[in-house]
């Protein structure tokens, strides 16, 4: 099993670090920064234009270490937020209009306060979304989670990053492909995946290599086909992910020393169309300590709100976080790039096959 950067006691461990290394990458580089990007297809300043989701990371505990991570989750972590964080993640819940809460980790459902914050949020008749790895399902202790997501209206968003054995092993682990379809199979079951049921179940595609995702629609077909014969498997919509060069995989990316590569291949695909959809604009991400961030991305490299914006989820004012100035970073480029990339998927359709 690969060891998490922390573990490793590697330096990109140190947040601080990995954004020295991306933003000091354009000056040797003169690849451009994303201010200056916005700026010269005149779409400065990135504002928000509301808080619709509030997107909530309760720590690093995973069972799987997998090797585009940018959260660098792992077993070997010990981050998982407390029950007074998570009881004020509901207060902001109960004071506001968010209408949704999304749940990542890690694997979120490690977090010994995971099954409470569900069950207050559905009291509260908020969308729920889980961000699940598949696995955790099949794993002793764990295995009545599907019927808890059907109970409590869960909407599922699983990641698969291929309908291959060899590809997804190859990025989440051995024997992680297995362990996915019987999770899928679990859910299908219960009427997650088929249309009609209500029971949402989305999946997520990460690329493998160094490059963009594929068209989202046509990759969906694929993957419809191929889990419908080679397993019976169906499900609601993919989502196609872009990798940021963030931890884990900004680590394989100085390894072989294709991180200007990868850059010049995001901001080549940098797609204006896309910047209206990305998905800081419309949510607030929330670290396992409380702390609040433009985006999970922003999270993890610790690049913090604007000046004058709440720290705090216990002094989250919707109101004023709604227009605030969005934070941005090279990483940026990665979600701009191509269709663009967020956590609904893709943001706009193809605009050529040449760009994909």
């Amino acid at each position: 099993m690969q060891l998490t950067l922390l573990r490793r006691k590697a330096e990109l461990a140190n947040a601080a670090i990995q954004r020295e290394i991306l933003e000091g990458e354009s000056k040797s580089t003169r690849q451009p920064y994303f201010d200056q990007q916005l700026r010269d297809s005149v779409l400065s300043p990135l504002r928000a234009t509301g808080v619709e989701v509030l997107q909530v990371n309760v720590g690093k505990v995973c069972n799987q270490t997998c090797t585009h991570c940018h959260v660098d989750a792992g077993p070997d972590r010990r981050e998982s937020m407390t029950r007074e964080t998570a009881e004020a993640v509901i207060d902001v819940l109960a004071r506001t209009g968010i209408p949704t809460l999304d749940i990542t980790g890690g694997a979120p459902e490690m977090n010994p306060n995971f099954r409470w914050l569900v069950e207050q949020a559905h009291r509260l008749g908020r969308r729920i979304i889980v961000r699940c790895n598949l696995t955790i399902l099949m794993v002793n202790g764990f295995s009545d989670l599907p019927e808890f997501f059907a109970d409590h209206d869960v909407e599922v968003v699983a990641s698969l990053p291929c309908y291959l054995e060899e590809n997804c092993d190859s990025q989440r682990g051995n024997g992680v492909f297995r362990r996915s379809i019987d999770a899928l199979r679990r859910l299908n079951s219960l009427g997650y995946g088929h249309a009609g049921s209500g029971r949402t179940l989305s999946l997520v595609y990460n690329p493998t290599g160094l490059s963009l995702p594929p068209q989202q629609d046509k990759l969906e077909a694929a993957y419809r086909r191929e889990l419908k014969s080679r397993y019976d498997i169906e499900f609601s919509q993919l989502h196609t992910i872009t990798n940021l060069p963030i931890s884990r995989f900004l680590d394989d990316l100085l390894k072989a020393d294709k991180l200007n590569e990868y850059m010049q291949t995001l901001i080549d695909n940098f797609n204006p169309l896309t910047v209206a959809g990305v998905m800081c604009r419309t949510m607030i991400s929330v670290d396992w300590q409380g702390r609040l961030f433009d985006c999970d991305f922003n999270q993890m490299l610790n690049i913090e709100l604007a000046d004058g914006m709440p720290r705090t989820i216990e002094d989250l004012d919707a109101d004023l976080l709604a227009s605030r100035t969005i934070m941005t970073g090279r990483h940026c480029f990665g979600c701009t790039a191509g269709c663009g990339s967020s956590c609904q998927g893709a943001i706009v359709k193809a605009k050529s096959e040449a760009t994909l």
